[in-house]
């Protein structure tokens, strides 16, 4: 299968369908005619006009007022991306390197950026071979670009670096050579505009949202499955509470909520409490803000991937060359921050369920253990949540309050949304993981419970229990835990059920 980049926008569930049926990408005709329309102004510009024109014709930064002659245009963008590549810490996944080559070919496909169609074109190759340069996470302050990261996602291009391929790490020169191709020469502008950009914090933003949308999903069934387990009145999910306050992400929770329990016979038992606690009974309007917050960064995503973010910026049609500020990454940093915050509060009130689900109360076992005492039972992973929780706070402080000077003063304010990028994907593995512990235990206590849930959850938790089996005595339950969050993180969930 076949994904054509084109004028058509990028949406984060046509980048989930290109990842999950593993297309190849294209430049369609367009595309090209846009790259060699904008490269050809750009040589005539050159040859034409003497007067210094930024990251063209001059230094980089601080040093944008050194000139340089015409024959060292090739050697200053060499330069630069080799200078650039400074990135250290720990290695970025692959998914993302994949994500980050799709986003960068999509930017420069609009024919604002001055560069070859062989050097978009040999990208293209790298996404289709599955050659990933290896980046790493830190080095990036998020304005001017992500600099470091975007070096080390270009050094490749020249036969410099190292990449990922067939399962291990390779020379670049070396696998060149294997594949018969020859470095690219980069001209005039290429470096600059293969390096300024944000497609560092525009990948980690689409990875974190598709988990963050499946993980919103997981939640609701997870919450629901608990809601049964502690044999919760049903009334809070009732529309009519809802479209009074009508957030929308606050009434798709509770129609969720609702469409997990229909045929539940846990709840249409009588006797129930009237009220009960916040965990469960505010699912709605917690789990609803989260998809909401949700909503508000896909938004600023897509808007962001379907952008043009290096300096400066050719327009052809206006005969101009501009240069600007379109590499900064405000509003990803604070999207991302957002993101985060949103998302750790799924984690706290999940481990707030997890809580109730052991202390003891609705004729459900201390610990959900049959002989609580000699059986520890789920005693420590509560403990476990409460640790990652605890953690995720700590990884929501917002990075992209943070400045700090660099160039010598010329870039004097910085987004820092790198790091807001990070942090948001650390706190949303800890919301897989939370989750995995909630739905243990919410499983063990079901298995306490008389009477069934509904058709759908009994089915669920049918396919659950055949790797996480209900516990009778005390036993490892690190391998139970990791086998929960396995479960979760390879369950498919169609697109017209998480962006719906």
């Amino acid at each position: 299968m076949k994904h054509y980049i084109n004028s058509e926008t990028l949406s984060i569930s046509v980048i989930k369908d290109i990842i999950e049926y593993q297309k190849t990408i294209e430049l369609s005709e367009e595309v090209i005619s846009n790259i060699e329309k904008s490269k050809a102004y750009l040589n005539s510009k050159i040859e034409n006009n003497s007067t210094p024109i930024y990251g063209i014709n001059t230094g980089f930064g601080s040093l944008f007022d050194v000139e340089i002659s015409s024959e060292n245009l090739s050697q200053l963008q060499e330069n630069l991306v080799m200078s650039h590549a400074c990135g250290t810490g720990d290695m970025v996944p692959k998914e993302i390197i994949k994500l980050m080559l799709l986003l960068k070919i999509q930017s420069l496909s609009y024919g604002y950026s001055g560069v070859q169609l062989q050097t978009v074109q040999r990208l293209v190759d790298f996404y289709n071979h599955d050659i990933l340069p290896v980046i790493y996470s830190q080095g990036s302050l998020g304005a001017s670009g992500d600099l470091a990261p975007l070096a080390h996602l270009a050094l490749p291009l020249l036969g410099m670096g190292q990449v990922y391929f067939e399962n291990e790490i390779v020379e670049s020169d070396v696998l060149l050579k294997k594949q018969q191709w020859e470095p690219i020469q980069l001209e005039a502008k290429e470096g600059l505009a293969l390096l300024n950009g944000t497609q560092f914090m525009s990948a980690y933003g689409v990875h974190c949202l598709l988990k963050s949308y499946k993980l919103s999903y997981f939640a609701d069934l997870i919450g629901a499955i608990s809601i049964d387990a502690f044999n919760c009145n049903m009334s809070p999910y009732n529309p009519l509470v809802h479209f009074v306050r009508p957030h929308n992400g606050q009434i798709k929770t509770a129609e969720r909520i609702l469409n997990f329990l229909e045929d539940s016979e846990i709840g249409k038992l009588e006797g129930k409490h009237v009220q009960d606690p916040y965990s469960f009974r505010c699912i709605p309007q917690v789990h609803g803000a989260t998809k909401d917050t949700i909503e508000f960064v896909n938004k600023t995503v897509k808007t962001e991937i379907n952008s043009v973010t290096d300096n400066p910026n050719i327009f052809v049609d206006s005969d101009e060359i501009i240069s600007g500020g379109n590499f900064h990454g405000q509003p990803l940093a604070l999207g991302l921050d957002y993101l985060g915050i949103a998302m750790s509060e799924l984690g706290s009130i999940s481990e707030r369920r997890t809580y109730q689900l052991i202390s003891g109360q609705r004729e459900l076992p201390n610990f959900l253990v049959k002989n609580p005492g000699l059986n520890s039972g789920f005693m420590i992973p509560q403990y476990t949540a409460a640790s990652i929780v605890s953690q995720n706070k700590q990884l929501a402080t917002p990075a992209s309050i943070d400045s700090i000077v660099s160039s010598n003063g010329q870039e004097d304010h910085v987004s820092m949304g790198a790091n807001s990028a990070t942090k948001c994907l650390k706190i949303v593995e800890n919301i897989e993981r939370i989750l995995a512990i909630e739905l243990m235990n919410a499983s063990q206590a079901m298995a306490f419970r008389n009477d069934k849930s509904s058709k759908f959850i009994e089915q669920f938790l049918n396919s659950y229990r055949e790797v996480v089996p209900f516990v009778d005595n005390d036993r490892l339950l690190a391998k139970d835990i990791h086998n929960s969050i396995s479960f979760l993180k390879n369950m498919g969930i169609e697109n017209d059920v998480i962006f719906n």
